[in-house]
């Protein structure tokens, strides 16, 4: 189910105080940061990821991969960090405004 634009203000604001979590080396988006990743959303719902250096297209391509490969949303972008959030079905952490 998409988000609305108020739960998406919503998550901006818990995500301004979070630490990035999964920091991307010189090779990008592997599959071993992609299951990290996943874990992360798991335990976590709402994670920040610091992406690798490149330009503006070689970053939209990390997110791409990672938003992919682990059925979460991207919920916000500024320069080399991304926000993402992904429901924990069995336990959810976030509750989210209507």
């Amino acid at each position: 189910m998409p988000l609305t634009p108020s739960q998406i203000r919503y998550l901006r604001g818990l995500a301004h105080d979070v630490k990035p979590v999964v920091l991307l080396g010189n090779k990008g988006a592997t599959e071993a940061v992609v299951k990290e990743l996943g874990q992360a959303l798991d335990i976590h719902e709402l994670v920040k990821v610091k992406l690798s250096g490149g330009d503006k297209q070689e970053r939209q391509a990390q997110i791409d991969v990672l938003t992919g490969g682990t059925g979460a949303e991207t919920i916000h972008q500024i320069g080399h960090i991304v926000v993402l959030f992904r429901r924990n079905a069995d336990e959810p952490r976030i509750a989210l405004p209507r």
